[in-house]
Formats: C-alpha cells, sequence, structure tokens
C-alpha cells in the first residue's frame, strides 16, 4: 500500500491581470500549502475503484479517476488501483482539495506502479486535470503564473499558523465560473501584489499580511450572502486581519504563534462554526 498526504492550500494573493484570447483569465498568485490534507492510500487492484469517505465525490467525476486515466494514457500503464480516500479538506471551500487529490494519485501512482515519472513531468501533465494541479507536486510556496498551471518555486513562507473558518453557506454549483464572471477590468491588476510578496519571500524578509490580496474579495460579499456576518464574527474572535481562500467562502487569517490561534479556533467552534487550526508547509521536494 502507498499512502500520501494532500494538502490543501491559500492563497496569500490573487490577481487577475485580465481574460485571455482562450477564454481563460491571466492570474498571479502566491499559494501556500498546508497541514489541513486528505489523505489518499493506494493499492494493486483489478480496474479503478475509488471509495471516499464523503458521500458523492466516489463518482467518475471525481478528478482522482480522471488522474488515473490520464496518468494510464501518457505512461501506457494499464494496471489496476483501489483508492481511499478519506477527505479532510471541506469540499467547495477555495482550499483546492480537488486538485491536490489529483496530484497526490499521481505520486501515488507513481510509486505503486514503479513509472519513474519525474517530479517536473508530473507538473507539466497535471494542468490538463485542473489549473491549481501543478502547484500540488511541488507544495509549498509558489508563485503561479497563466491560469495557474505556470509554477516558480519560492523560499518557504515563514513557519506560522493558519485558523480558517469555513461558513455554513449553500453551495453553489460552477463557484469558481460565476466569481470570474462578477469580474470587470476595474478588478484588474498588474500582478504588482504578488510580485512586491515575491520580492518579500525572495529576500527572507518578514511576511506582513498588508501585502496579501484577493481580486475575489471585491465581489464574495455579494456572491456569497451572510459572508460578511462570518468575516465580523471572525474578527470578533480574534482575528487581526481575514482574508478569502482563493474563491472561497473559506476565510483565513495568520496568527503569530500556536496559543494564539488556538484561542481563535476555541471561540469559532464554541459558536458552532466551522474551523480549523493548520500549521504552513515547506515543499517536501
Amino acid at each position: 500500500m502507498v499512502t500520501v498526504f494532500a494538502p490543501a492550500k491559500i492563497n496569500l494573493t490573487l490577481e487577475v491581470l485580465g481574460r485571455r484570447a482562450d477564454g481563460y483569465h491571466e492570474v498571479r498568485t502566491v499559494l501556500q500549502a498546508i497541514d489541513l490534507g486528505d489523505i489518499l492510500s493506494f493499492e494493486p487492484a483489478e480496474g479503478i475503484d475509488l471509495q471516499c469517505s464523503s458521500p458523492g465525490l466516489d463518482s467518475a467525476h471525481n478528478l482522482v479517476v480522471k488522474a488515473v486515466a490520464l496518468l494510464q494514457k501518457v505512461t501506457g500503464c494499464h494496471s489496476g488501483v483501489s483508492i481511499r480516500l478519506a477527505k479532510l479538506i471541506p469540499s467547495a471551500s477555495g482550499l483546492g482539495g480537488g486538485s491536490s487529490d489529483a496530484a497526490a494519485t499521481f505520486s501515488g501512482l507513481n510509486e505503486l506502479w514503479g513509472l519513474g515519472v519525474s517530479p517536473q513531468e508530473l507538473a507539466r501533465l497535471a494542468p490538463q486535470l485542473n489549473s491549481d494541479a501543478a502547484f500540488f507536486i511541488y507544495g509549498g510556496t509558489a508563485l503561479a503564473r497563466g491560469r495557474g498551471e505556470r509554477v516558480t518555486r519560492m523560499p518557504p513562507f515563514p513557519d506560522g499558523w493558519v485558523v480558517l473558518l469555513r461558513p455554513p453557506l449553500p453551495e453553489m454549483q460552477q463557484k469558481t465560473e460565476q466569481l470570474y464572471a462578477r469580474l470587470n477590468t476595474g478588478h484588474f491588476t498588474r500582478g504588482q501584489f504578488s510580485r512586491r510578496l515575491a520580492q518579500q519571500l525572495r529576500r527572507g524578509l518578514e511576511i506582513e499580511t498588508s501585502l496579501f490580496f484577493n481580486v475575489f474579495e471585491m465581489v464574495a460579499f455579494d456572491a456569497f450572502p451572510g459572508l460578511g456576518e462570518y468575516w465580523q464574527c471572525f474578527l470578533a474572535a480574534g482575528a487581526s486581519s481575514v482574508h478569502l481562500a482563493g474563491s472561497g467562502p473559506t476565510l483565513f487569517t495568520l496568527v503569530g504563534d500556536r496559543a494564539q490561534g488556538e484561542e481563535i479556533h476555541r471561540r469559532l467552534r464554541l459558536q458552532g462554526l466551522e474551523a480549523y487550526l493548520a500549521h504552513t508547509l515547506k515543499a517536501p521536494i
């Protein structure tokens, strides 16, 4: 059996520079992996079998199944596999769970089947599944460009604790597409926020949360009615600043130490809210 941890991510910056000729948006984003994650186990089997702890996520539409099929196609290996997926990352949360699971499937099958495919080759293959999947091949801290598939590894983000709040809002169908559709040219930037944060990381300087930026914060409060109420709850629980994770609706704050994170987490949980305490991760490779 091969077991792989699939971490969630937060976007420290997320900028849209404009709409491309192919219909996608040109983005600049600094991503950071955290130790909240799913766990995938792989065993040899006849055919492809996926069992997931979350009902409804074990279908042929899951990116895990698509990752298996793609890896079989490009390598010519048609061995079977039985996959057990323990979901700990909340679904449709802006934390990249599906993309991370797909990347973990590449890594797990690469080991299980003895394919010997390099991380660089897997990262080049990953965008055929999802724009974020290439980042999760490497993990840690990275700057992504293009649709998000052109990944440049960065010096590690300083060790830090992250508190996350998943507001109990109705799940939005085709959420990311709907958020992008709400953007207009007035929301576009030139990549300056991501560039500035990348420079700070390269210089090994202390990172201030004032450097964070997420374009979707300009439209998320209309897209997710009630989000503002939970933003205020987070601040009232002790967060010094609150940020949107990816396309939302999850919110996060960075804290100075574990004790502070545990206290904010405790206050949110006492209100019956879905909250998580996580730590930033360095790249494993």
